[in-house]
């Protein structure tokens, strides 16, 4: 896919058609981890920045945020949002050779979600390089762990209404297009496009191999209307997901 060209071609609409993880989270998670890093003269890196939804929480939590994104078109409606303290660069954050600052925090939300899984390597690779030794970040990410439940509580779903597994509509699963390799790998495709999806212990095994230690993992929880048009009032918990991962620079061994 050529992303590029992709996230220019939804710019216009993108405050409608991609998923608002600031306004549907259920626990405030994200602002509580950028209150917990800032610093009032430090560098933060909004890593990926879209249409600069997480602007309001970085500028005043630090002293200059650089706003990074593939799409010129996402990149000219967050600039509208008129920070002082915040500069602008397109940039390809899979290319391994793109130029990144040291900085003392980076935030990443559903960015690194790329069907060519190598691509995300790069990028958490990428975001070990632009880390201080001190410096921290936190990635949201789509679980799969996630995606598998909801689609089981949609077949609890039927079962309640007395419908059986093979009665229920193939295009209910039309998540599940992908190979058996792609799905073994995450890859779900949400709204047609093909979306790499993590679960807790493939993250915990591959970021230190990109160059990052994994501090914490949290849930960042939403409600179930975020899956469903009209879910029942039984519905309750546990909500549906994200990764909230929190990451600092991973130390070298000494020789």
């Amino acid at each position: 896919m050529d992303q590029k060209r992709h996230w220019n071609k939804i710019a216009p609409s993108y405050e409608e058609e991609i998923f608002d993880v600031f306004r549907s989270e259920r626990h405030s998670l994200i602002p509580s981890i950028i209150r917990r890093h800032e610093k009032k003269k430090g560098l933060a890196i909004d890593f990926g920045c879209g249409t600069g939804k997480a602007f309001p929480m970085l500028s005043p939590a630090f002293g200059e945020v650089l706003a990074l994104d593939i799409s010129e078109g996402v990149i000219r409606t967050a600039r509208e949002r008129n920070y002082s303290n915040i500069k602008f660069r397109q940039a390809d954050l899979s290319d391994r050779k793109v130029e990144l600052p040291m900085a003392d925090f980076l935030f990443c939300c559903n960015v690194i979600m790329l069907p060519e899984v190598e691509k995300n390597r790069q990028m958490f690779a990428n975001i070990s390089r632009a880390l201080k030794q001190d410096g921290h970040a936190a990635v949201v990410l789509p679980s799969l762990e996630s995606m598998m439940f909801a689609s089981w509580r949609l077949m609890d779903w039927y079962r309640r209404e007395k419908v059986r597994p093979e009665d229920i509509p193939d295009d209910e699963f039309q998540y599940f297009k992908s190979s058996k390799r792609d799905i073994v790998n995450g890859i779900i495709h949400i709204d047609g496009v093909p979306t790499k999806h993590y679960s807790r212990e493939e993250i915990e095994a591959m970021l230190p191999e990109c160059g990052l230690a994994v501090v914490s993992i949290q849930k960042l929880e939403y409600g179930w209307n975020t899956e469903f048009a009209d879910p029942p009032v039984w519905m309750q918990a546990p909500y549906p997901w994200d990764w909230m991962v929190e990451v600092r620079r991973r130390k070298k061994k000494a020789s």
